[in-house]
């Protein structure tokens, strides 16, 4: 019994690091058909020389060792929150339970937090664009014919790609790991056979010393190459916010096993064939395939970057999501594509943000040198971002010494920086672009955040207790009237300003009231604990608690279902009249916001989607009640 199930889990582990490579990979996999060819046509410009080539493949080597191997490998990926990741979710580990987020320490973690999810929407843009466009502009290799074509070409993929997400992954999905299994097997094999003609190459491997012979010999010019060399690990930050999908060690297990050999023999194979050949460095890594095997190899590498560019879009999705259900960003419509696959969700507004986006770069730049000037800026800022939080993490979660894990993070940043160092000079060549657009999602977050605390505020300011208020109840003989209402409340401890308002004007209340509070916890499932407690604070008057983690979609129309039943009210929930505050902002000179961004939140409140429909209530039981608030 013992055997079968230890065999089971083995074969669970095998077959979901297999399934995390088109996800988790998809994007630093693809990093070979640009990486190695931009140390040395890119803004550094280094000449191919062995001294050269050999000094860039050891930093390759120690970067993908250092970064992917022993940072997000073997550290961050144990900073999970119920097997869920993500730079929300690190962010939020950093932070005690039950702290004011508006303290100053725990204000300026969740603010880093938030800069560095905003950073990843940046990253979604580029990624798809420069990905399918390296693949494609291997069409010059055959003939220079294709060139005029492959702007269009890209530009229609990537529109096709865009189109189709309202259907969903599901389906397609079933291929992403076949695929990119063949993807990197093809890149092994490509790379051996140049490794074998020139095995010269593999010193490179051996020592870090090659590396520093190299800056040595160049200087501080030979600092910029870290920008080029950045490009080999972008994608290594899809690691840990995939992390809920696969699990810790299949993710390690396919790194080890499969992408990081795989990574390694490419590069070298590419780095052999410049010693022998330094004219194909355009086009380095075409140039390995045999002239008989270079359109299928295109063909898989266009298939491949159009499997990454899926991976980012829908990291994309469930980001924004997480974001809403953290009560970070505005609602906004979201379609759930698969009734069995958990997960599977669509985003409009973010579906066509990135598709007019990253079309607007790939017209922009026009080729994926230029584009990968622009690339990496994002990646490193949230590489940084994620060192900065993993101290606290360290310290708080894992109850590491301060001493140790300022030591262990110390090396972890001095590294990052390093990097950032040599990549901030792309912000002149195009990195402002994922700057910019995370910038101005932070902002839109903040200015949310923010607003969402000063209406609570002003609301608390004019309600009563909900204490005062059943005291009230006591002291006046009131007419009660038939069936139950619901109000949905943002604190229980006070009284709607609807339900306040029915009370005064008319001295009348349903015979069963209900205040609602849904409440998003600290975790991202609420495991062995129900979504909802009752509390019955006298006859006819109750108060449900209901609580969802941040990666659960909320069901009020079931969750009440299930307590009618449990409690056994003579209710019938089609009956139930839900009554909803919709609160209308009017800025003013108060302090809390700048005035311009209290009309950017109010424009944003307005433009929200129907809360109905983001907790699944019927639209047809439900009364809004309009209340002006002045903030």
């Amino acid at each position: 019994m013992i055997k079968q199930k230890v065999k089971k889990n083995k074969k669970s582990i095998v077959g979901l690091a297999a399934g995390s490579l088109g996800i988790v990979y998809g994007d630093i996999g693809t990093s070979p058909l640009y990486a190695l060819r931009e140390c040395f046509v890119g803004v550094s410009g280094f000449p191919v020389s062995t001294e050269n080539v050999l000094g860039i493949l050891s930093l390759i080597v120690w970067s993908l060792i250092l970064i992917i191997s022993l940072k997000y490998l073997l550290l961050v990926l144990r900073a999970d929150s119920q097997g869920e990741g993500g730079i929300l979710v690190l962010a939020h580990l950093a932070i005690p339970d039950k702290v004011n987020l508006w303290k100053r320490r725990e204000w300026i973690l969740v603010s880093i937090g938030l800069f560095g999810a905003a950073l990843l929407y940046g990253d979604g843009i580029i990624t798809p664009a420069l990905s399918v466009l390296s693949a494609l502009e291997g069409l010059e290799v055959g003939t220079p014919m294709f060139k005029p074509y492959i702007i269009p070409l890209t530009v229609f993929i990537l529109s096709v790609l865009f189109f189709l997400q309202k259907k969903g992954t599901h389906h397609v999905g079933r291929l992403f790991a076949p695929v990119t299994f063949v993807w990197f097997l093809v890149l092994a094999i490509l790379g051996v056979q140049q490794i074998w003609q020139n095995p010269e190459v593999l010193h490179a491997v051996l020592t870090l010393y090659l590396g520093l012979i190299f800056f040595k010999s160049h200087g501080m010019h030979g600092t910029l190459i870290l920008g080029a060399v950045f490009l080999v690990v972008t994608g290594g930050e899809a690691l840990y916010a995939d992390l809920g999908h696969f699990g810790r060690k299949p993710i390690q297990l396919s790194w080890f096993i499969i992408v990081f050999p795989s990574l390694l023999l490419n590069y070298f194979g590419q780095g052999a064939l410049l010693l022998q050949s330094p004219e194909k460095v355009e086009n380095v890594f075409y140039h390995l395939a045999p002239s008989w095997a270079l359109y299928p190899v295109l063909f898989l590498a266009t298939f491949a970057t159009i499997v990454a560019s899926q991976a980012v879009i829908s990291g994309v999705f469930s980001l924004t999501s997480q974001a809403i259900q953290m009560n970070y960003f505005p609602r906004v419509k979201i379609k759930h594509t698969s009734a069995k696959t958990h997960g599977q969700i669509y985003v409009p507004i973010a579906n066509w943000l990135l598709f007019i986006g990253t079309i607007s770069l790939v017209v922009g730049f026009r080729s994926s040198g230029n584009m990968a000037d622009a690339y990496g800026v994002a990646v490193c800022l949230t590489m940084i971002i994620t060192s900065i939080l993993l101290y606290f993490v360290m310290v708080q979660v894992w109850s590491w010494k301060r001493l140790w894990a300022g030591l262990v993070i110390g090396i972890l940043l001095a590294i990052d920086l390093t990097f950032f160092s040599s990549i901030i000079r792309k912000v002149s060549h195009g990195g402002w672009v994922p700057l910019l657009i995370a910038g101005s999602l932070f902002l839109i977050m903040l200015i949310w955040r923010r607003g969402q605390q000063l209406v609570q505020k002003e609301l608390i300011r004019q309600e009563i207790s909900t204490q005062s208020f059943l005291e009230e109840l006591d002291k006046h003989p009131l007419l009660h009237s038939k069936g139950a209402i619901i109000y949905l409340v943002r604190d229980t401890s006070e009284i709607p300003l609807s339900l306040l308002n029915e009370f005064k004007t008319y001295k009348t209340i349903h015979e069963k009231i209900f205040l609602l509070h849904v409440n998003q916890c600290h975790r991202p499932y609420m495991i062995d604990e129900p979504h909802a407690r009752l509390e019955m604070l006298r006859k006819g008057f109750y108060v449900i608690h209901a609580c969802y983690g941040f990666m659960e979609v909320p069901d009020i129309k079931a969750l009440i279902q299930n307590l009618i039943k449990e409690n056994e009210f003579d209710i019938d929930p089609k009956k139930i009249t839900y009554i909803l505050n919709k609160e209308a902002i009017t800025p003013t000179k108060r302090p809390g916001l700048p005035k311009w961004t209290k009309y950017l939140y109010g424009f944003m409140l307005r433009n929200t989607t129907r809360i109905t429909q983001h907790f699944n209530i019927n639209p047809k039981q439900v009364v809004e009640v309009n209340t002006q608030i002045e903030i």
